[in-house]
């Protein structure tokens, strides 16, 4: 299998281990989960745990750009198995996006968050080589 599905598989796990360091902010900060209204709980979190929580909201936009940017290279016929190495720098670079937003290092999150941005771009300009 290639690595490109792996690293989705990866990416699709990164939001739900967020939630569950998510919720241990949630009980730390107010003493429970509240799983009736748990929005409204995420929302009144302050600090790392609010940070934690802003991890979680981007993990789950870059799962959709990369999956979108994936299928767009399925779809133009480039072989999955030449973007294993692009996939799995993207990869890395989501994992230190979320240590960084969680300790609060902005302007070093967002040069990590345009580096994988330039991964999906590389990836789009090899599909529409590939398909050209």
């Amino acid at each position: 299998m290639p690595v490109i599905f792996h690293v989705l598989l990866g990416l699709a796990l990164l939001p739900f281990l967020l939630a569950w360091l998510g919720a241990f902010f949630r009980v730390r900060q107010f003493g429970h989960l509240d799983n009736h209204t748990p929005r409204l709980q995420q929302a009144a979190l302050g600090g790392m745990g609010a940070r934690v929580q802003g991890a979680q909201a981007n993990a789950w936009e870059a799962l959709l750009i990369f999956s979108v940017v994936s299928f767009i290279a399925f779809a133009s016929g480039l072989p999955m198995a030449s973007l294993g190495g692009v996939a799995l720098v993207f990869l890395a670079l989501r994992l230190l996006h979320a240590a960084l937003y969680i300790a609060d290092f902005a302007w070093s999150r967002s040069v990590v968050f345009a580096a994988g941005m330039l991964c999906c771009l590389t990836i789009v300009y090899r599909a529409w080589q590939a398909a050209g």
